[in-house]
């Protein structure tokens, strides 16, 4: 295989996954980047495009395995696209071998570890690279990952739901005291293996709620939420499967502060993030849809607000698979290596 000079090598773990899958396809046109290894503790040694035949002519490279040292010699930095519990004992052994880590699981994310261990039930990460670790949503802590070596990457739900609440939380527009979230999502969040969660027959026609008050990623956004308000903050979230392939829309409710209009509310969250290439704010009357972002890294968020309770409704759509996983990660490296941030990026969604 013949690498460029010019180009930052990049190696994937994960590959045969959807976040891994999703990486390739917006790496490989990424004029910074050459991918230069696809790796898979059970897959390795098969072609990648064996795993998924669209890429037939674009990725035909085998599979590497697991293994630091060999990585080491191809790239400069990895993605990890692993799930949880995985990533934590991978990520030490990349570090030692001189690579950049981004890490799409949920192992870096919450830096309590008893927290981490309760909510994931999983041993947490070692301290040492736990501490290191920086967050990742760059709208947030952009500045914080630039010459950084690790970097933990944002769930999917957290990056919708923070994305929608941060604006108005650090305003103080919006009291912390009683969030409701209620997020959906498309079946390609729970991964490629198959489950019963993910059967046609149980998913087509059906709508369901699951992990209600229970799930992994409620401490992330308390932490997120917390940090900005200057206090510990408590959420009401729930979880619903939809049945359809991508898209996530976090529709979130709270109590106001302060007698701020609609359209101030539009006008505080465009100035937020006035400077953020993703994040785009609709207009008054106007809320978005999943289909709307679709295969792209867009975040955009519409607003209603009730004068008659003093609540506020924000709505905030991304596709869980860019935003949500792998155009987030690309952003964090774009971060990282000081290019500009939508370098790679600027994919139009998908519509219809």
């Amino acid at each position: 295989m013949s690498v460029n000079p010019v180009k930052t090598r990049v190696a994937i773990v994960g590959s045969t996954g959807y976040g891994g899958v999703e990486l390739i396809r917006f790496l490989h046109q990424h004029p910074e980047v050459e991918i230069t290894s696809v790796i898979s503790a059970s897959s390795s040694g098969k072609p990648m495009s064996d795993q998924f035949p669209h890429l037939i002519g674009v990725m035909d490279m085998d599979l590497d395995g697991v293994d630091a040292a060999e990585t080491a010699q191809k790239a400069d930095i990895v993605f990890l696209a692993t799930p949880s519990g995985v990533s934590s004992k991978l990520v030490p052994q990349y570090l030692e071998a001189g690579l950049k880590v981004i890490d799409l699981s949920g192992d870096y994310r919450i830096k309590d570890s008893s927290t981490y261990e309760e909510w994931y039930k999983h041993d947490a990460p070692d301290a040492a690279s736990l501490e290191e670790a920086v967050y990742g949503l760059c709208e947030l802590k952009g500045n914080d990952v630039h010459g950084k070596r690790l970097i933990s990457n944002p769930g999917c739900y957290p990056t919708a739901t923070l994305l929608g609440l941060l604006p108005g939380v650090e305003a103080g527009w919006l009291t912390t005291d009683s969030i409701i979230i209620d997020a959906k999502s498309g079946v390609s969040g729970a991964g490629r293996g198959t489950s019963l969660t993910s059967h046609y027959a149980e998913m087509n026609e059906n709508f369901k709620a699951y992990k209600v008050n229970k799930h992994q990623h409620i401490p992330e956004i308390e932490q997120v939420l917390g940090a900005a308000a200057g206090k510990p903050v408590t959420v009401t979230f729930t979880t619903h499967l939809v049945p359809m392939t991508r898209g996530i829309m976090s529709t979130m409710y709270g109590s106001t502060s302060g007698n701020h209009s609609e359209e101030e509310w539009i006008e505080l969250y465009r100035e937020y993030y006035r400077d953020r290439p993703f994040v785009r704010i609709r207009k008054q009357g106007q809320w978005p849809s999943t289909k709307e972002v679709a295969g792209s890294n867009y975040c955009d968020i519409g607003f209603a607000l009730d004068t008659r309770t003093g609540r506020i409704t924000i709505i905030a759509v991304i596709d869980n698979l860019v935003k949500g996983a792998a155009g987030q990660a690309i952003q964090n490296m774009n971060r990282m290596m000081g290019w500009a941030e939508n370098t790679g990026l600027n994919m139009l969604p998908v519509y219809p």
